[in-house]
């Protein structure tokens, strides 16, 4: 029995001489590898561990940041960006604005070129009263399956284009990419273009115009998950955003938060 425990010790001293190195040189010994922003395309998903608290996402912050991409805001101060998809307008957009202006919140509205040829007097709207509009393409395609930062870069400087030419003035570098869809190479070619990719820590299901959540169920997504830093996604298609909006921004401020503009994740 001693002699096989001699042994076992004597088979573990080359680990423990190289774990005494790696300490010695300020490294650990190696660990799983964490997980990272997938080459092929993906979903921007989440999971939410703790009510509450900030969610995880598919990439960390620290992973997105190199490629200037946030899910995140500043999780030290009780503050929410507020953000709006925007592929079409469905009638509601006014009333989310008008709900905007009466707290003095910005927000961002990411908006496809159907939104801006169809709506221009809302696009200028947005822009005079403050607002981000940012950029979600102009036909709204899967843009991690696009190699080429050619086309690439068509898709975005069709929407800046129609934007500048409708505003006279030059489309803020927020991008948000169609249905959440991003691969590292998608990341990159959006940084090589000068933008910011805004994904989001906090959405529930509110675009399907024809099955619309109740005011309660809306609540009881947005409530209890919100959280400081939170970048929070909505779909300015969605009566039941319109209708509970003000209501919503109040319940908010009653926990403490203030609304931000995404210029300060810059």
């Amino acid at each position: 029995m001693l002699q096989r425990m001699r042994n076992a010790f004597l088979l573990m001293l080359p680990l423990l001489f190289l774990g005494a190195m790696l300490y010695l040189q300020g490294k650990t010994l190696p660990t799983a590898a964490p997980a990272i922003i997938p080459a092929s395309a993906d979903n921007w998903g989440l999971s939410f561990p703790n009510e509450g608290q900030s969610p995880v996402g598919n990439a960390s912050v620290q992973e997105l940041a190199q490629y200037d991409a946030w899910f995140l805001g500043d999780t030290s101060r009780k503050v929410i960006y507020l953000t709006f998809d925007c592929g079409y307008e469905n009638g509601y957009t006014e009333q989310i604005l008008d709900a905007l202006k009466k707290h003095n919140a910005p927000a961002a509205f990411f908006v496809v070129g159907n939104m801006i040829e169809t709506a221009p007097d809302i696009i200028r709207r947005m822009a005079e009263e403050g607002h981000i509009v940012g950029n979600h393409t102009f036909h709204h395609p899967d843009m991690s399956a696009i190699s080429s930062q050619e086309a690439f870069r068509k898709e975005l400087d069709a929407l800046a284009d129609l934007y500048q030419e409708t505003t006279g003035q030059e489309l803020p570098r927020f991008y948000r990419p169609p249905q959440g869809k991003y691969s590292a190479e998608n990341l990159r070619q959006a940084q090589a273009l000068g933008y910011k990719t805004v994904f989001w820590s906090l959405a529930y299901v509110d675009w399907y115009v024809d099955n619309q959540p109740t005011a309660e169920q809306a609540y009881a997504k947005l409530l209890p998950r919100i959280h400081d830093g939170a970048i929070v996604l909505l779909h300015s298609t969605s009566k039941t955003n319109a209708d509970i909006l003000d209501e919503l921004l109040t319940k908010w401020e009653n926990m403490g938060y203030r609304f931000a503009s995404l210029e300060e994740l810059a």
